[in-house]
């Protein structure tokens, strides 16, 4: 309340009476009486060992431990422990005072920051690069905090940013070559030619990432990572959570003391934008808890144009931190050395108690939104101060000059020496070349980018190798009492594996796990209840009926095995957030599975920002790749139109595939994966779903994959795979051409031949609406249709379609779906199908038949009768004895 927080002394904050001793009594008289204060078991002041002190005295030591340029705020946190922590570093005898040599480095770190900004708005005037300046001091700040970290065991830092300031960071605390900096500045991003050089469609210089080691004031080296992230501000903070959470995982960080996450934000965004709430909402939650992350609030007063009486309901912007028990130190940006306190207490916090912190550095912002902008239009009170008010290394250079430890001589060497470096590097820059992949982790190295071919491989699988992990993941330990029905579950998979028949959706899945991880893969599935299972089939967690304990098949595969090695675990509520989570933890090492399902697909698209942003786009944008596995339960059967659809539309429309042009679809020679941005799959069969699961970590490169996941087929009679289709087995069912591996069509299952002359249509859907089409077959006897599966929608099997095609020459054409005509796979499938005919000399787009649900604007009906009856035409329509028209 009482604290100087805001450099521009603009906000009027009336002293609450509270801190009025007159409203406890005591007048002027008073202030020399003697009280005592001495109190059990608190720390700073009150436990002084000089329990009576004048109310004077008092009084002083108060106002200058939280009434200066720092206000602490952490009473909210019930634990004593942590509070009388902060309160003997808060309550000292005397302020901190820096030693010159300290002081030094803090002006030199200063003037870097100043400098750079200075420099590029020299040279680039009219560029947008949305500058720091009225916070240069998170510069020195953010320095000494990952200085102060790598003190206390830090190794690798990942940072997650907005635009604003973003270049001086990636400058001066990343330590990206300022050269490069200038030379996209310049308009040279893209890298030389050379073979395999993917250099994707690229993006504004303020969104790229990118890593470095560096050395810090301790003499050790830390590895910092920023990540690369879009204009919607606080999308990146899930992504660099998880990323850190990965980073834990695989370095063996047990204790989570050596790998760090670290978010700066806006004030506006941090107040304002809701995947802030669901990000802070995983930071205890065992499976996501990375061991506290430190947020750094750039609080400009003002975001873009709106004041904060106008952009948010609480008194401070960092108010959501409390739900938390976050302490919170907001500082006073003008005053660097306070800036500098906080940050490395806010390190030394992280270390001690592995939960989050937030420093909120109350600063201004000098020019508007960006440099082009105008900012008197709506703030010209506050840019008639900010126009008068000297920067921050000019307060911290006079405080120096007045104090004798630094000369007028000593700052301009600083001065000449940061401003010859940076003109070197600018001339450097002219010519830079950069360098291919610069960013990607070691982890990734050896892997294809799409210019570069990639062999296909197989992912059967020996059959005694799926018969012992078949073993082990439908065993029990002896005396664990599991709930009857769950006991028979698993009595049956037993049977399943033994008898190698009737293998379902679940045991499809589990056995995929199990071999990955027997091949030495990490398996990571997250999201809500999936443990269990939405709808009750997979059961990969077990509860003991008696004791509550839990087992998990899957971390019983290897002897010894890792707990993390497989984890299964139900998230927290929220879609952005934990999709965000999963995506930034599978970018960081492509020897994993990582999956993340949504409840039911139709609660997807709250997440879309990941989706459009970084997974549709990532790799095009910033080069970098993932193979995360989103499954989006998706099928029409009477639930209403919520649990309906995943809005396959979506995913499809998003796809980059050309629907004019056939590619290359040669065997050897096929890059048609590697080129596209994802894979979208619509699979019927467990093993066919085993197979596309494994075909994710069996190639050499990583694409994200949708999967529209079974709900009714999870326990369809017909719905079953023989053990013989998931092994590697020559002449076994799944065993073709190639071997074994993942089928992006499966064909008419009547044992037709090469040629069928005398089939009259050939019918072309995707997912369980197959079941029912060949169900209402058999009972209309119609011998003369043909069905064919499109497992995978995208990218379009254009040699299967047109293997097909040729199969049955005198066919009519239909493409069958459950959803409406303005939803489903229609719109993507009909201009390439129409493409593959056409090259046949087939017909064109006109010649493709619909069956379907009409138009509609929801997704389904909320009336279980309608639903029924419009399923039952739609297949009656598919198998009519007349041409359809």
């Amino acid at each position: 309340m009482k604290a100087k927080l805001d450099p521009l002394d603009l906000e009027e904050r009336p002293i609450p009476d509270d801190l009025d001793p007159a409203l406890y009594g005591f007048t002027e008289a008073d202030l020399d009486r003697e009280f005592f204060i001495g109190v059990w078991r608190m720390s700073g002041f009150l436990s002084e060992n000089r329990p009576v002190q004048t109310l004077r005295a008092i009084l002083k030591r108060l106002e200058q431990a939280y009434c200066g340029n720092i206000g602490y705020e952490y009473m909210h946190i019930a634990d004593r422990e942590k509070c009388n922590w902060l309160r003997d570093k808060i309550e000292t005898p005397t302020p901190t005072q820096y030693s010159r040599q300290r002081r030094e480095v803090i002006l030199d770190r200063l003037i870097w920051s100043s400098q750079f900004e200075n420099f590029l708005a020299a040279k680039w005037t009219a560029a947008k690069r949305f500058g720091l300046e009225g916070c240069e001091t998170l510069i020195p700040g953010m320095k000494e905090m990952f200085d102060r970290s790598a003190d206390l065991g830090v190794e690798s830092i990942v940072i997650g940013m907005s635009h604003r300031g973003r270049l001086n960071v990636l400058g001066n605390v990343v330590r990206k070559p300022l050269r490069q900096i200038f030379s996209e500045f310049s308009g040279g991003t893209k890298p030389a030619d050379e073979v395999g050089l993917y250099t994707g469609t690229g993006d504004v210089k303020y969104h790229l990432g990118t890593s470095y080691d560096r050395p810090t004031r301790g003499g050790k080296r830390i590895h910092l990572s920023l990540v690369a992230n879009p204009s919607h501000l606080e999308a990146v903070d899930p992504v660099v959570v998880g990323k850190t959470r990965a980073k834990q995982y695989y370095s063996n960080d047990v204790d989570r003391t050596k790998n760090m996450g670290v978010l700066i934000h806006g004030d506006g965004s941090f107040a304002g934008q809701g995947v802030v709430y669901e990000t802070l909402h995983l930071s205890a939650l065992p499976n996501y808890t990375t061991g506290g992350t430190i947020h750094i609030v750039v609080n400009n007063q003002v975001a873009f144009t709106t004041d904060p009486r106008s952009g948010r309901s609480s008194q401070y912007c960092t108010d959501v931190a409390k739900a938390l028990s976050a302490p919170i130190f907001h500082v006073n940006g003008d005053d660097v050395e306070a800036v500098v306190h906080v940050c490395e207490l806010a390190a030394e916090w992280r270390q001690t108690f592995h939960t989050d912190v937030v420093v909120d550095i109350v600063c201004y912002r000098r020019f508007g939104h960006n440099e082009i902008d105008e900012p008197s239009f709506t703030q010209p009170k506050m840019y008639k101060v900010i126009r008068n008010h000297p920067s921050a290394l000019q307060i911290y250079q006079n405080k120096l000059l007045e104090s004798g430890q630094v000369t007028k001589e000593d700052i301009d060497q600083i001065n000449s020496k940061v401003l010859s470096i940076l003109n070197e590097e600018f001339l450097a820059s002219k010519d830079y070349v950069p360098q291919r992949r610069d960013w990607l982790s070691a982890y990734w190295s050896g892997f294809k980018s799409p210019e570069q071919l990639s062999r296909i491989r197989n992912t059967g699988v020996k059959p005694e190798i799926l018969k012992n992990v078949g073993k082990a993941i439908t065993t029990l330990p002896e005396n664990f009492k599991p709930h009857r029905a769950v006991k028979r579950i698993f009595e049956d998979r037993a049977k399943m594996i033994e008898t190698g028949e009737g293998i379902d959706w679940a045991v499809g899945e589990a056995l995929a796990f199990a071999t990955l991880l027997v091949e030495g893969n990490h398996v990571r599935l997250s999201g809500q209840d999936v443990e269990r299972g939405t709808f009750s089939h997979r059961h990969s967690v077990i509860h003991d009926q008696e004791t509550g304990e839990k087992y998990c098949p899957l971390d019983h595969v290897m002897m010894n095995q890792n707990e993390e090695m497989f984890t299964v675990s139900n998230s927290s509520l929220s879609e952005f957030g934990v999709l965000g989570f999963e995506l930034g933890y599978s970018m960081e090492n492509p020897n994993s599975l990582v999956l993340w399902e949504a409840q039911f697909g139709d609660f997807a698209n709250g997440a879309q920002v990941i989706f459009d942003q970084f997974l549709s786009s990532g790799e095009a944008k910033w080069l970098r790749q993932t193979g995360l596995v989103v499954l989006l339960p998706h099928g029409y059967d009477g639930q209403g139109p919520e649990h309906s659809s995943a809005r396959l539309e979506r995913f499809l429309q998003m796809s980059d595939d050309n629907p004019y042009v056939i590619p290359e679809m040669d065997p050897t020679l096929r890059k048609q994966i590697q080129e596209c941005n994802w894979q979208v799959v619509n699979v019927t069969t467990p093993a066919n779903y085993f197979h596309v699961l494994r075909r994710q970590i069996h190639r050499e490169f990583r694409k994200p994959l949708i999967v529209m996941s079974p709900k009714n087929l999870l326990r369809h009679k017909d719905c079953k795979s023989n053990l013989s289709e998931f092994d590697d087995v020559q002449g076994h069912q799944g065993f073709d051409k190639q071997g074994t591996r993942f089928k992006r069509l499966i064909k008419d299952q009547n044992d037709h031949s090469d040629l069928e002359e005398g089939i009259r249509r050939l019918i072309l859907c995707s997912g369980k609406v197959y079941y029912e089409l060949d169900e209402g077959r058999k009972k209309a006897k119609g011998k003369d249709i043909a069905i064919c599966r499109v497992e995978q929608l995208c990218p379009f099997p254009y040699d299967l379609i047109q293997r097909e095609l040729k199969r049955y020459p005198n066919a009519e054409v239909v493409w069958c779906q459950e959803e409406p005509m303005n939803m489903g796979a229609y719109n993507y499938i009909t201009p390439r199908l129409g493409t593959a005919m056409k090259a046949l000399g087939r017909g064109t787009v006109e010649d493709i038949k619909y069956v379907g649900r009409a138009p509609s604007a929801a997704t389904a009906t909320g009336f279980y009768q309608v639903h029924v009856k419009e399923q039952t035409e739609l297949v009656h329509k598919a198998m009519q004895p007349d041409p359809i028209n």
